[in-house]
């Protein structure tokens, strides 16, 4: 009989169960790095390269905000009691400037108050509606669409000043505007035909900049999804309403946002086109620039400071209210369920072509 020596280093197994073949050794687990040093040097790094943009709105934004703050807490020159000639100091007067826009002193801020916000209102209302057409339009495909393009796109390319003189020829006495209505029309003089002809040059000119930034949400939507919803039966309105609209919200949001940001701030085209102090057109722009052109600068800056808080508070607002859209952050995917394509499914049996 043969005696089978069993090795030292191998443990004998029960009967039934299968034996183990020794292994190569677990790998050493390698030590991990905190995390807190790689947190603080990208934190650093972005604040780094963020450093500059900050440095440019202080220069820029902060400062000059904090100049007109002050400088509306001061009233105008006044004749100095005791010399009887005109101060050399501003006086300081603390928020009188702000508290007179309450009392009948300030019924010309609230008339460019709402003037102001008319013009925002209606233009971009109109130049949503306009601009949308226009994207939809150079979006097609068809023969000479680069001269449909640069055709659309010159009028915002135009300065405004050019444009607004541009304008006030066609609504002279005897221009063009007149002439094809048959009748004359006041445009450029004091009252509500002053507002349309703002509102109409206004549209004119800055309809585009709305149908550019669409046309370039319109580019990155694959055609392979109007293709599957015309094969579903969806008609020409589903797919706008159900496939290009949604898609293409993002991009148009941040126009409507820019342009309602620039018409708060309108100024040089109801300035040339229709004149100063007009009170059918006179925007807080035109206002705070008219004061301070009469040497009131504490009203200007305290009507200046009015406008930013304004324009702060309506882009506040609007970013509030559409962040997750604007930003194209996680938090939009739950409003994005509801605007699913739902186009009519056949049904079954039915031969497509």
């Amino acid at each position: 009989m043969t005696d089978t020596a069993i090795p030292p280093d191998t443990a004998p197994h029960e009967p039934g169960t299968a034996a183990r073949r020794p292994g190569p050794p677990p790998a050493p687990e390698r030590p991990r790095r905190p995390r807190s040093r790689a947190t603080a040097g990208t934190g650093r790094l972005a604040a780094l390269l963020v450093s500059p943009t900050l440095l440019v709105l202080t220069v820029v934004v902060l400062y000059p905000t904090l100049m007109a703050l002050d400088e509306s807490l001061y009233g105008p020159k006044g004749l100095d009691p005791k010399t009887g000639f005109i101060s050399d100091t501003e006086p300081f007067v603390g928020l009188k400037n702000y508290t007179d826009i309450f009392t009948q002193a300030g019924e010309r801020f609230w008339n460019a108050f709402w003037n102001t916000t008319f013009f925002t209102v209606v233009t971009v209302s109109l130049e949503t509606v306009i601009g949308v057409a226009m994207a939809l339009v150079m979006h097609r495909a068809f023969r000479g669409r680069a001269v449909v393009r640069a055709s659309i796109l010159v009028p915002w390319a135009i300065p405004t000043a050019i444009s607004g003189l541009l304008w006030k020829w066609i609504f002279n006495a005897d221009g063009i505007a007149n002439g094809l209505l048959g009748h004359q029309v006041l445009w450029t003089a004091d009252g509500f035909s002053a507002k349309i002809a703002v509102v109409i040059a206004d549209v004119w000119k800055t309809a585009p900049f709305i149908g550019l930034l669409v046309l370039a949400g319109l580019q990155v939507i694959p055609k392979e999804v109007y293709e599957a919803a015309r094969l579903d039966g969806a008609s020409a309105l589903q797919q706008f309403r159900r496939i290009t609209l949604p898609l293409v919200k993002p991009a148009l949001l941040v126009a409507v946002l820019f342009r309602c940001l620039d018409a708060l701030r309108m100024f040089d085209l109801p300035y040339i086109l229709i004149g100063a102090q007009k009170g059918s057109v006179e925007t807080l722009s035109m206002l705070a620039q008219n004061e301070a052109s009469n040497v009131r600068f504490g009203p200007a800056s305290a009507y200046a400071v009015l406008l930013f808080l304004y324009v702060f508070l309506i882009a506040l607002a609007f970013v509030r209210l559409l962040g997750a859209d604007l930003m194209g952050g996680a938090g939009g995917t739950k409003r994005r369920k509801s605007h699913a394509v739902r186009v009519p499914r056949r049904r079954v049996g039915e031969v497509t072509a």
